[in-house]
């Protein structure tokens, strides 16, 4: 049995001149009928048109340097009937003096993993642009208290920049003198944890001075798990009246 033909992967060896020498059953499986026979023709034959050349370059420089990257990822046209993301591992073929002499190549179709990257990145800058966009002061910590997120409204209001606040303990960023609320005279981080919480407070920004504000906290949670992930901490100046 020959362990290359089983393999569930699909599996492909081309040339100095990148003719496709061999390809196994999974390799078929995936080629459009309609393109011919898959032993035989230019592998780039398949590969998107703007692709297609800094590819079969890249292909070139390899052969003659000896040397390959691991891995690529290609636009190939496959069976679908469209043009799918593949990573592909690979290897050079060497002749019987060392040389090389063509390219084994196992690919792996990531299209599904990269499309919900791509929506999870689209998704993430339009939440940065809402972040951005609103008025109130929002600072966003993880589950431990350091700062992950911070607006320009905070930016402004505490007198950090963002870049400068990512990481920091919130203790650190918004050191509190005073608090008071309808049931407590302080503001652990481990009640901002466990629920909702109000209050007025004293606190101090980057230079040290005073800042009245309303402070509003609650706990982020984890859609699939339900654990908590992070606060969000919504700040109010309050003017002070005399």
């Amino acid at each position: 049995m020959d362990p290359i033909e089983e393999l569930p992967l699909p599996y492909v060896e081309i040339d100095a001149r990148g003719v496709v020498m061999r390809a196994n059953r999974a390799s078929h499986e995936l080629y459009p009928p309609e393109c011919g026979q898959l032993v035989g023709m230019m592998a780039w034959k398949l590969v998107a048109p703007d692709e297609k050349d800094l590819s079969f370059a890249a292909y070139c420089t390899s052969l003659e340097t000896g040397e390959a990257t691991a891995m690529v990822r290609r636009s190939l046209f496959d069976r679908s009937g469209q043009f799918r993301t593949y990573e592909m591992y690979r290897s050079l073929v060497r002749d019987a003096e060392g040389n090389p002499a063509g390219m084994r190549m196992v690919c792996v179709d990531v299209s599904a993993a990269e499309k919900e990257m791509a929506e999870m990145r689209s998704k993430g800058l339009w939440l940065e642009s809402v972040m951005d966009s609103i008025c109130m002061a929002i600072v966003v910590t993880d589950a431990v208290g350091f700062i992950r997120s911070v607006n320009p409204a905070a930016e402004a209001l505490l007198g950090w920049k963002a870049a400068d606040l990512m990481g920091m303990p919130i203790e650190e960023g918004l050191p509190i003198e005073r608090y008071l609320s309808s049931d407590r005279t302080e503001l652990p981080f481990t009640r901002s944890l466990q629920g909702p919480t109000k209050g007025v407070a004293t606190a101090l920004d980057r230079d040290g001075h005073s800042l009245n504000v309303e402070i509003k906290t609650s706990p982020i949670f984890d859609k699939e798990t339900g654990s908590t992930t992070g606060v969000v901490l919504v700040l109010r100046k309050m003017e002070t009246s005399g």
